[in-house]
């Protein structure tokens, strides 16, 4: 790699760092970071802080001091330059307008309303335009909104916890008077209201919603509360219940009818065919970018046998349950490791899933 490559790379790899600041906030949008370097200094920097403002371009433009030194540099930003007017004016039509000579770019954009006009348009004005620097550190970064775009479904994510011997709980009838076996720590628990913030929906089946009441909130955590997402087929969840409270948007999935409330829609579907299917697609035109599947077993079970998953998080106790609710079984690779409170927590991506 030369020094030239070398330095594109580290400017690159800024950006990326810009841009997870947007992680939680942005959605369904992209997270865009954009850093402008003149004569070997770093002049501005920017990222797209929250859905329906600045883009990054917009934000490393506007921290520059002295503009007269954009015609002579070089800005680099991780995810192709819009050219269309949605929320926010086309980026690309800035670029050309501060007449900033050289752009530098990990990633094509896949939105079909962008896919390289941007790219095109700043070329055609007589820019230099460089692409795929870091490609795929970019495309992982992005992947949520990549998996939104190319296979027009949110990003899911498998969540849960299990004991050393491979079980999610305790047996257990379906009430609330027995708590569930509580295997994750204090310190875990605040991690996945971290997590959960990060994401757009979360997601559990009946027997979990009436099993355990849960809030589904990332209330231990500073963020936006998830979208709650609930499969209640029969429409037995007790009116009483938390995903029922109507203090936060809540998606109910029944082959039943009824009436929809503040904060609280049902959407009919058909158990009997695909129903995974039908919740993707329904999702996926409600701009759901992403979705946590925290459980049970039956729901878990359902996106797996799918293959309807795109990353998995399990947390593993050292506690032995000896029977109980088994944990799935996943086919897929460890990609991330950590130990936190003697729990270890894995990070899986699908055996077949593309390299990022």
């Amino acid at each position: 790699m030369s020094r030239v490559q070398m330095e594109d790379a580290d400017y690159m790899r800024r950006c990326f760092q810009l841009a997870a600041n947007g992680l939680g906030t942005v959605a369904p949008n992209p997270m865009v970071g954009a850093v402008i370097v003149c004569d070997g200094e770093v002049i501005g920097e920017g990222y797209h802080r929250k859905y329906g403002e600045a883009h990054a371009e917009v934000n490393a433009i506007a921290s520059v001091t002295d503009e007269t030194k954009l015609c002579r540099s070089t800005m680099y930003v991780n995810l192709e330059p819009c050219s269309h007017y949605g929320k926010t004016p086309p980026c690309s039509d800035l670029i050309i307008s501060k007449k900033i000579p050289h752009v530098v770019i990990a990633n094509v954009d896949p939105n079909p309303k962008v896919a390289g006009r941007g790219i095109q348009k700043m070329r055609k004005a007589g820019i230099e335009v460089i692409t795929g620097i870091l490609e795929e550190e970019g495309s992982w970064l992005n992947r949520r909104f990549f998996t939104f775009q190319t296979q027009h479904r949110p990003y899911v994510l498998l969540k849960w916890a299990q004991s050393a011997d491979g079980f999610l709980d305790r047996p257990r009838e379906n009430n609330c008077e027995v708590p569930p076996v509580q295997i994750s720590s204090e310190f875990t628990k605040l991690l996945v209201h971290k997590v959960r913030t990060e994401e757009s929906a979360i997601m559990v089946g009946t027997n979990t919603a009436i099993k355990d009441n849960p809030k589904l909130t990332a209330r231990r955590w500073v963020g936006n509360n998830p979208v709650r997402v609930v499969v209640d087929r029969q429409l037995r969840i007790p009116a009483h219940y938390h995903l029922l409270d109507q203090t936060i948007p809540t998606i109910v999935y029944t082959e039943q009818n009824s009436s929809h409330k503040s904060n609280l829609h049902y959407i009919h579907i058909n158990f009997v065919e695909n129903p995974i299917g039908q919740i993707m697609d329904d999702l996926y035109k409600r701009n759901i970018l992403s979705i946590i599947v925290e459980g049970g077993q039956l729901l878990l079970d359902a996106f797996i046998k799918a293959g309807v998953w795109d990353e998995a998080r399990i947390e593993t106790a050292p506690l032995w349950l000896g029977d109980g609710v088994k944990a799935p079984q996943l086919d897929g690779s460890v990609t991330m490791t950590e130990k936190q409170d003697e729990i270890q927590i894995l990070t899986i991506i699908p055996n077949n899933k593309q390299n990022w």
